[in-house]
């Protein structure tokens, strides 16, 4: 089946995936972090204060999503997404009309629960279910909503804050997910996608379906999640203090928005790439490769300040995440099978989202201190280049794991 086979034949499908992706973006970091000097200017609250309450609500998320998580695996994948949207939404309302510091946390705690995780894990499971075949290419392509998120919503909320505020600017993104993303999403799902004859005829055998505790007691699952959740703790950080980042260099905060557009194309070559490279090699021979990108990006933001820097930066954290991204949800279903993936995805997911919770408080509380920001950065790259060879360690374990199986 060629490409544009497959997405003339799988429109429906892939179209949904897309937008859970793509609309995720409102619980994500580079768009919720838009807010953040009007959140400290309005509450009164230093860099640490406010990175520590989104760590904070970021770890409850994380918590709760091995919960919420596993009902992919109990429900219609149409009953799980119109309730994420909605919820969605109305967290998007209550980070409009925030009036206190535990206001803040709570609706920093919806959005990323929602967003980030409900959403984009919803996506990534639902496309690698339906498509066991080409499960590469799917999440590949479900996946392109999350740079056309970064290409379109930091534009777009800075462009309504100028007009509507930063509070008038959520209210718009609560409307757009309630009266445009739900009714179409409800469109696209009101029928579930059943693989065709030949699709199940080419699914290779696909072993031993581990359960979500037997991964968890696995120690190679939590080698390779320090590793692949790299991406999560350090885009996150820097994200989440863009504000002060722009401010330490002299850029403008329009400029550094405008670079999204970069990291959007680089998000979207990886993605095409990397997808068709998962099918015919697998995801565990491409696992040493994902950490590249992401040490050549700290290298770049911590050794050059000049005004094109954002772009270069925001450029290879592009590949970093399209790559990963795509890698990570065809890995987990590749070697610990597809029978309980949702219980196992949100788990991962749940770790990933860890990561993404621990960077900002930890880099808040750094700079409160006074540590220069781009020795923490320095110190990323290098966690980087080590995991790429603790990572070139456990793909050769679970090869060896898979040679023992199949011989017993």
């Amino acid at each position: 089946m060629t490409y544009f086979t497959f997405l003339r034949e799988n429109v429906r499908w892939l179209s949904a995936s897309y937008l859970l992706a793509m609309f995720s973006g409102f619980g994500q970091t580079f768009f919720i972090s838009l807010s953040a000097g009007q959140l400290r200017l309005e509450f009164g609250l230093s860099h640490g204060d406010l990175g520590l309450l989104y760590m904070l609500a970021t770890l409850g998320s994380a918590l709760t999503l091995p919960y919420v998580g596993k009902s992919v695996d109990h429900f219609p994948v149409r009953t799980v997404a119109v309730v994420v949207v909605i919820a969605l939404g109305l967290f998007c309302l209550a980070m409009a009309s925030t009036f206190s510091v535990w206001m803040i946390a709570m609706s920093f705690y919806g959005l990323r629960l929602c967003g980030q995780g409900m959403m984009t894990h919803t996506a990534v499971t639902a496309a690698g279910r339906w498509f066991s075949a080409q499960r590469g290419r799917a999440v590949s392509i479900a996946l392109l909503g999350l740079p056309t998120a970064e290409a379109l919503l930091p534009l777009c909320f800075v462009t309504l804050a100028g007009f509507l505020g930063w509070r008038g600017a959520w209210t718009v993104a609560a409307l757009v997910l309630l009266l445009a993303v739900l009714p179409v999403l409800m469109t696209l799902l009101a029928r579930n996608r059943v693989p065709s004859a030949t699709e199940i005829a080419s699914i290779k055998p696909e072993g031993r379906q581990w359960t979500r505790n037997e991964v968890l007691r696995d120690p190679r699952f939590w080698l390779v999640s320090c590793g692949i959740n790299a991406p999560a703790f350090i885009g996150t950080a820097i994200f989440f203090h863009q504000v002060y980042l722009v401010e330490l260099r002299g850029w403008s905060l329009e400029v550094f928005a405008s670079a999204f557009l970069v990291m959007a194309a680089g998000v979207v070559c990886a993605s095409l790439v990397i997808g068709p490279l998962i099918d015919r090699f697998s995801a565990r021979r491409l696992l040493p490769f994902t950490l590249i990108a992401l040490s050549l990006a700290c290298l770049v933001l911590a050794q050059y300040h000049a005004p094109f820097s954002p772009y270069i930066f925001l450029g290879l954290i592009g590949v970093s995440n399209g790559f990963n991204s795509t890698l990570v949800s065809s890995f987990w279903p590749e070697v610990y099978g597809t029978r309980h993936m949702g219980a196992i995805r949100a788990a991962a997911f749940s770790v990933a989202v860890f990561a993404s919770a621990a960077g900002p408080g930890l880099v808040g509380w750094l700079i409160d201190l006074g540590v220069p920001f781009d020795l923490q950065v320095r110190v990323m790259g290098l966690y980087c280049l080590v995991f790429c060879v603790v990572l070139t360690l456990m793909a050769r374990a679970y090869r060896e794991r898979e040679t023992i199986l199949k011989a017993e």
